[in-house]
């Protein structure tokens, strides 16, 4: 492996690794610049053993998901840099949100290569280790709120059509802030919920639609009809008119 090496940078760094599996984070600062050598030169998604971060890390394997400079610029995947650059981003670009409508900008952003310059590299587990690393992998963090689509509470519970999701919905207490006041729970307003009310508003809908392609069927039969005696008058005007002109014509002719 070619290492890079960059001049007048501090070697000390900020993993912020994460645990997916249980949703516990943890910050850890490494000034070893031994230790922090087998992540240079890696890019963002690319997989490294955290047998060389140190003891407690053996048998772990982490996933490079980010990081940041010591100025704070983020890195952005697809940027084979090991440096900052400016990119002309707009909508649907990472590292940039447009307050406007079509808004283009050129900002700076860091490579996805990682280099000595970074002060903060993020981490996720991928395989845990032999050890536990104390308040990353020995607890779990329970979601603040559950799942609000009808589908996705049965899903979790493993319920049925016939049975009613509203009893299983997952509510979470609310402690006031003001003292004396006795604290309740609040439960998220489920989402594509099949009711009797939504099945009546979806007959009316029905029922209107139907009653519109009935009334533009009759409209347009009625428009035919009128369109139909409009052409037989203006073809019995027309007839008439020759009619005219002919007698007019053999008249005159008939004086000479």
């Amino acid at each position: 492996m070619v290492y890079k090496w960059y001049d007048g940078v501090m070697a000390g760094k900020t993993l912020n690794i994460a645990n997916l599996a249980n949703g516990c984070q943890k910050s850890i600062e490494i000034d070893d610049e031994l230790k922090l050598r087998s992540l240079y030169d890696k890019q963002i998604s690319n997989e490294v053993l955290g047998d060389p971060l140190g003891d407690e890390f053996k048998g772990y394997v982490f996933r490079i998901s980010g990081g940041n400079d010591k100025q704070g610029f983020p890195m952005k995947q697809g940027v084979l840099h090991a440096s900052r650059v400016r990119l002309l981003l707009s909508q649907g670009h990472s590292c940039y949100r447009p307050r406007r409508s079509g808004e283009r900008k050129r900002k700076s952003v860091r490579g996805c290569i990682v280099g000595p310059d970074l002060s903060a590299i993020s981490l996720v587990i991928v395989k845990q280790g032999e050890a536990d690393i104390p308040g990353l992998t020995d607890g779990s963090v329970p979601k603040r709120l559950g799942p609000k689509r009808a589908n996705n509470i049965r899903k979790l519970f493993n319920l049925t059509k016939e049975d009613d999701v509203r009893k299983f919905v997952i509510r979470r207490e609310v402690v006031p802030k003001k003292e004396g006041k006795k604290p309740y729970t609040k439960a998220p307003k489920i989402q594509r919920l099949v009711t009797p009310r939504t099945l009546m508003h979806k007959r009316r809908l029905a029922t209107l639609k139907k009653r519109q392609q009935e009334k533009s069927k009759e409209d347009a039969a009625e428009y035919a009809k009128l369109l139909a005696k409009r052409q037989k008058e203006h073809r019995e005007q027309k007839e008439e008119l020759r009619r005219r002109r002919s007698s007019a014509s053999r008249t005159s002719v008939s004086k000479k």
